[in-house]
């Protein structure tokens, strides 16, 4: 949520930092409601004072008398225009937070300009793709795939985009799921198990409501939404807090399935592992002091890229554009890993600095000692999406015989060299 004072006093800077975006947003319809609202406030609060200051004069006449009859008949008219003014205020205060919320966080000012994907920046790069993968093919045309990874028998289930990993497919998961998470551990990130469901308030607390209301799934008769990334979960498990500024950097980490409503028509960008509406993935979350909050983002992005380098994925780091940054976000970092067999990049890991934005909506705010609490700055990276790294690994490491070597820092939990049938 954008700083209201800052909405009031820099409404041009505003309108222009957010044109960047390519957001709809209701900016002139939330200036007029602010508008309206205050003007009602202020009615609702001057009938108030007159209620107030009537009510005392009706104490001072004497009980049956016609003035203090009078005054009764007086005091009676009062309320109902007070019950009014309020209820006129409530819906004037209900209009503006609807269009408020529609306002997107502004973006850093080292994001580049641009309208969208097309526009984002390579700023590295790591690992050979000029490689020669010989034996490379894309993942789902791998003669074993829908042996180990069961496509149809998920559509019979539940639906498309909901794959059943069997066997030592699914141990792998499993143990990219630990490896993650193990790793994550190491740099410092707690550990939670959240519920994979939230609440309204939660999603609107992160910036998914009301940008992505039609992107998740949402459960009527409860009145809940199925998580599309562990960041909602996670980053409203410090909502109404007030953290010590000492105790900052907090950070958490989280592995959930997620799920999402954007599989899309069928084609090359989404068969086998490219787009799921069901799928695993760890999570990493921060709140920081906001001094630190973009150095901050560039350690989490290294914490996600050190991952990709102990599995020897070739992978590069994008920085969003304006034009293809998120709603709350105020700057974004994309890595993508190159998958020889499809011979394209694939997303596995969105790295993000929301600023207060987050903060804001969610009221989590810190405290230096003897000073009011401020909002917090909130980051989140994940680390990283399951099946789109699996699909690297099938791809990159397929050997001659078909086997697909596994990274050795899987073996850990998973102590087979290969995977596959050989």
């Amino acid at each position: 949520m954008i700083e209201l004072t800052y909405f009031r006093n820099k409404f041009n800077n505003l309108k222009d930092s957010i044109s960047r975006k390519k957001f709809a947003c209701e900016l002139d319809l939330a200036a007029k409601l602010d508008h309206e609202r205050r003007e009602a406030i202020t009615a609702a609060e001057q009938a108030r004072a007159g209620q107030k200051s009537a009510n005392v004069e009706m104490s001072q006449l004497p009980k049956g008398s016609p003035e203090f009859i009078e005054k009764v008949k007086e005091m009676k008219s009062l309320a109902s225009k007070v019950k009014e003014l309020e209820s006129v205020a409530k819906q004037a205060n209900e209009a503006f937070q609807e269009a408020f919320l529609t306002i997107p966080n502004i973006p850093h000012k080292s994001v580049p300009d641009g309208k969208g994907e097309e526009d984002n920046q390579v700023i590295s790069t790591w690992g050979n793709i000029e490689e020669e993968f010989p034996n490379a093919i894309p993942h789902y045309d791998i003669p074993w795939f829908e042996q180990m990874i069961d496509f149809p028998r998920g559509v019979k289930v539940a639906g498309a985009g909901y794959p059943c990993y069997l066997g030592d497919m699914s141990k792998l998961v499993r143990a990219l799921i630990n490896f993650f998470l193990d790793e994550a551990s190491n740099n410092g990130y707690e550990e939670i198990h959240s519920p994979i469901v939230v609440n309204a308030e939660s999603a609107t607390a992160t910036g998914q409501l009301p940008d992505k209301e039609g992107q998740m799934y949402y459960d009527q008769n409860e009145e809940l939404y199925l998580i599309p990334t562990a960041e909602v979960p996670v980053t409203n498990f410090l909502r109404d807090d007030i953290i010590p500024s000492e105790q900052l950097p907090v950070k958490r980490c989280a592995y959930t399935p997620c799920f999402r409503r954007e599989a899309g028509s069928w084609g090359k960008d989404v068969r086998g592992l490219n787009r799921l509406h069901q799928f695993d993935k760890v999570e990493l979350v921060k709140w920081t002091h906001p001094d630190d909050s973009f150095s901050e983002l560039d350690s989490l992005r290294l914490d996600a890229e050190s991952l990709l380098q102990k599995l020897g994925l070739p992978y590069r780091v994008l920085l969003i554009c304006s034009g293809d940054i998120g709603f709350p976000h105020s700057k974004q970092f994309d890595l993508e890993i190159w998958a020889a067999g499809q011979k394209r990049w694939l997303e596995v890991s969105s790295c993000s600095n929301f600023t207060d934005f987050q903060a804001r909506r969610a009221n989590i705010r810190y405290r230096e000692e003897g000073e009011k609490p401020k909002p917090v700055h909130t980051l989140n990276g994940s680390a990283l999406a399951i099946p789109r790294v699996l699909a690297g690994i099938l791809e990159n490491f397929i050997q001659s015989d078909g086997r697909v070597k596994v990274p050795e820092c899987l073996h850990r939990s998973f102590p087979k060299e290969f995977i596959g049938p050989s």
